[in-house]
């Protein structure tokens, strides 16, 4: 274990989407017990904890899946209130899931534009014609400017390796997100090489601007991409460390109580136990 004591983290801006005080519960089950969270632009955020602290079901409140039972949502400033996906969606937030919900016969352009397809103009598009060639120009700009490259823009998604389709999905959230894309656990099936284009990936969107939350359970990955990390335990965030010298054993104690965290969120973790 380390010897010190993990710094909370900085930041020189202001969120760009929180949570506050989320409480969200299923029956008789307290999920979230006024739970807080905060993502900055430009940066990466790693949300961790053990299983069930409420790292998914603050990630489905934040998206629109969920409505909390109490506590409020801050997006640029102000208050809002996701009563579905698609709200979050219009309001640019975006999440790639661990299945990555992509449509296994459908080509890679097809799957960008899934549920927001172009329409041809004119009275071909009234008719329900799609505009096939500018879907397909607009998912190739895409992985052009996020350095994905695919052998085939024509081949069915089911034909390509795990880390493809995963560079698929990454690139559907981003080309639609213009504040906060969430990925959850977007490295857990694949393999050394695949992974490094993940996070490489990861990287190249942060630099465009746009809030990446990352949920995993890879510490390493951890690590090695974010450039803050948030803690929740038993419903509660209990710890906001920065990447400075952090290690896994910092994360590892304090996602489990054992490490002494930043004297601010000690009084969250004691209420909570």
């Amino acid at each position: 274990m380390s010897s010190r004591t993990p710094q909370p983290a900085s930041h020189g801006t202001a969120p760009i989407l929180e949570a506050r005080g989320i409480v969200k519960r299923f029956g008789h089950v307290e999920a979230l017990r006024g739970a807080d969270f905060a993502a900055y632009p430009g940066e990466v955020t790693a949300l961790i904890g053990d299983n069930g602290a409420g790292k998914s079901t603050l990630v489905k409140i934040l998206s629109g899946v969920y409505q909390a039972n109490s506590g409020s949502i801050v997006l640029d400033g102000r208050e809002v209130s996701f009563s579905s996906p698609s709200d979050a969606h219009a309001k640019g937030i975006e999440t790639v899931y661990q299945d990555l919900s992509v449509a296994p016969d459908m080509t890679p352009s097809d799957n960008m534009f899934m549920g927001r397809e172009i329409l041809r103009p004119g009275l071909l598009g009234r008719l329900g014609f799609l505009d096939n060639a500018r879907m397909r120009t607009a998912s190739a700009e895409a992985f052009q400017r996020l350095k994905v490259s695919l052998k085939d823009m024509d081949t069915p998604i089911s034909s390509l390796s795990g880390g493809q389709r995963q560079s698929v999905a990454i690139c559907r959230a981003i080309m639609w997100a213009k504040r906060v894309v969430f990925m959850d656990e977007p490295t857990a099936a694949l393999g050394v090489v695949q992974t490094r284009r993940t996070l490489e990936l990861i990287r190249r969107i942060r630099d465009t601007g746009v809030a990446v939350v990352l949920v995993s359970h890879n510490m390493r990955d951890v690590i090695e991409v974010a450039d803050s990390i948030e803690v929740l335990r038993l419903g509660r965030r209990i710890a906001r460390l920065g990447n400075d010298g952090v290690t896994i054993q910092d994360l590892v104690g304090a996602m489990t109580g054992a490490l002494d965290v930043p004297e601010e969120t000690v009084a969250a973790e004691i209420e909570a136990i």
